[in-house]
């Protein structure tokens, strides 16, 4: 065990002015080396890997700091290198792990992306490898920067408790006071990793990427009629380790959220009222006395391309009412700092040269606006105004990040695309990519602040998790631009068919079409229902601020409007795991807490390498059978 970097020895050489940290380095203690940065980018890759696959799958991406602490830890005690490793190159390491990960949700490469790609020429553009790439990091650099100069005020003045980064530091305070416990957790992790890889392995349809064949479905005729007819709506099992590990991490309110949208809007609305009423191409759905599930999964004329309006208008209903009843929060992130706050933050606070900074924003907005104009044919003036604009939304969402754990850049999507709606209308492209610029900088501005609190937690330099930052960025970008360009080009991502919905995607793309087109974008009497997913979509955050003993009750309404898009056996697979995470806290509370997230994570990562893999495998079949 390492005694010398235990929690016990830290807090005894605390003195009164850093009495808050959890960690006071050693006099000579590494902070910024190879081994930290380059395992750091290694594990990035496994974080990317899974939420390029997870979130085309759900919507949701999910951060890998404690997934890299824990997993750095025991690299390197099983390595046992000459020197030993310590506490802040764990931690730089998993800042850097974080940047990386995080690239795909400020790359846009679960949302507004694949939406441009749905549109699809003449409209939209084909993004090549190099467009990709500039556009990425130009974003990525961007949160990055607007970042620096708000961590005196956030952190230092006002002490915000940024739950994630002060569950990091706590975590790797812990696993070095700890080291057999950290262990245990990492081999979990790493056996689950490793039982989904093999899971995904078994259940992959090897005969058709390579023959080009198809393995027909078993018939579920002998269950009854009620089965094929629930099976052909999507009410059917769906074994997923990965859908288990989602459930187990997001927990019971998201896993029965989840379910009952799936069922109010497949069953209820989908074929108690569109079907029934003819709303949608009911001859093909009921085709000589069948069920046809490929014509209810039609977005032209089945019911999954009517339904998706409302639980689109369900989502941005709930996520702009929640924003602003935290209208405080808002004001908050905008009144003027402290003593000693951002105004002295340039100069020293940051330990980062105002040089650095100013450069780095500079170089970053130059790029978004060369990108902008050349690939999509962006105004720069509009480009500046969506920089401008995500140097607010990046305050805000630092704020909310600090105080709620809630990162609101899915909120503040939708609040950009209607602002550049206004300005710039009838551009759907301008629209997505206008509103990604926001969204991006934002969203990893706020990844960014949960390093730095971890960081300051444990007495580390930050300059050098600036530095961390900037190199997870662009290791980030180098992984998951082409894991996203070989996932769209082995999959039908978005598509009525496959097993990647992309459901952020189709709620960018319809907020979009609904800007720029009107409602003739709706299919036809979508109104009605679209204004009663906007209240209840308002109703949701209103009962659960007013009537806080009816919160239990109420619904996720991000969760609630994603069952809507998603197949419904996503939505059972997530709440069988949910049910899981809620039996296995009742009956061993204790395990439970300790080891869920190791499951979760590994669960999680084996499932999103793995397919990155068999991407790669259908790929190359494809090739060799157009030889």
């Amino acid at each position: 065990m390492d005694t010398a970097n235990t929690a016990h020895s830290a807090n005894s050489r605390s003195t009164a002015s850093d009495s808050h940290r959890l960690y006071t380095p050693q006099a000579d203690e590494r902070q910024l080396s190879w081994r930290a940065i380059s395992t750091g980018c290694a594990i990035g890759v496994v974080v990317a890997a899974m939420n390029i696959s997870i979130g085309l799958q759900i919507g949701w991406t999910f951060g890998g700091s404690i997934l890299a602490a824990v997993l750095g830890y025991a690299i390197f005690r099983a390595l046992r290198p000459a020197r030993k490793f310590g506490v802040l190159e764990t931690n730089l390491r998993q800042t850097t792990a974080s940047a990386a990960g995080s690239m795909v949700s400020a790359g846009g490469m679960v949302s507004y992306l694949p939406a441009l790609a749905l549109i699809g020429p003449p409209v939209a553009p084909e993004l090549s490898y190099l467009q990709l790439t500039l556009w990425s990091l130009a974003v990525g650099f961007l949160g990055v920067f607007f970042a620096v100069p708000l961590r005196q005020q956030m952190i230092v003045v006002e002490q915000l408790r940024f739950p994630t980064g002060t569950a990091t530091a706590q975590t790797i305070v812990a696993i070095f006071a700890e080291g057999a416990e950290a262990l245990r957790k990492a081999r979990i992790l790493l056996g689950w990793a490793l039982v989904a890889a093999i899971f995904t392995l078994l259940s992959y349809d090897w005969s058709e990427a390579y023959w080009g064949s198809r393995v027909a479905n078993p018939s579920l005729s002998w269950l009854g009629s009620g089965a094929v007819f629930l099976a052909a709506w999507g009410f059917r099992i769906y074994v997923a380790p990965v859908m288990l590990g989602v459930g187990l991490l997001v927990g019971p309110r998201v896993g029965w959220s989840l379910l009952a949208g799936a069922i109010c809007g497949w069953l209820v609305l989908g074929y108690g009222v569109l079907y029934q009423q003819g709303w949608v191409d009911a001859a093909a759905i009921h085709a000589d006395g069948n069920w046809s599930g490929s014509a209810i999964m039609s977005y032209s004329t089945g019911v999954r391309g009517w339904i998706i309006w409302p639980g689109v208008a369900i989502m941005v209903a709930d996520a702009l009412t929640s924003l602003a009843l935290s209208w405080r929060t808002v004001v908050a992130a905008f009144q003027r700092p402290a003593a000693g706050g951002l105004s002295t933050a340039l100069d020293a606070g940051t330990d980062t040269p105002r040089s650095w900074w100013l450069a780095g924003l500079g170089g970053s907005t130059l790029l978004v606006v060369c990108v902008a104009y050349f690939v999509f044919a962006i105004p720069p003036w509009l480009t500046l105004i969506a920089v401008a604009l995500s140097s607010l939304l990046a305050v805000i969402a630092v704020r909310s990040m600090g105080e709620t754990d809630l990162n609101p850049t899915g909120t503040m999507g939708k609040v950009n695309q209607l602002v550049f709606g206004g300005i710039a209308p009838g551009n759907i492209v301008g629209n997505l990519m206008a509103g990604g610029i926001s969204t991006a900088g934002a969203a990893q501005a706020a990844d960014v602040m949960q390093d730095l609190k971890t960081g300051y937690l444990l007495g580390a330099a930050p300059r050098k998790q600036v530095i961390a930052q900037c190199v997870g960025v662009l290791a980030g970008v180098l992984v998951t631009v082409p894991i996203y360009l070989l996932f769209q080009k082995v999959y039908d991502i978005g598509g009525a068919t496959g097993g990647y919905p992309a459901p952020a995607a189709h709620s960018w793309k319809a907020v979009a079409e609904l800007l720029t087109t009107g409602f003739s974008a709706l299919p036809p009497r979508a109104d009605w229902a679209v204004l009663l997913g906007i209240a209840f979509g308002m109703l949701i955050p209103l009962v659960r601020r007013y009537y806080p003993s009816c919160a239990r009750w109420l619904p996720s309404g991000l969760a609630f409007g994603i069952a809507f898009i998603v197949p419904p056996y996503f939505s059972i697979a997530i709440f069988t795991g949910s049910v899981v995470y809620v039996i296995w806290r009742r009956r061993r509370p204790a395990q439970h807490e300790a080891l869920v997230f190791a499951v979760a994570s590994g669960v999680l990562a084996g499932t999103g390498v793995t397919n990155v893999l068999t991407a790669l495998f259908e790929l190359v079949s494809g090739y060799l059978r157009a030889l």
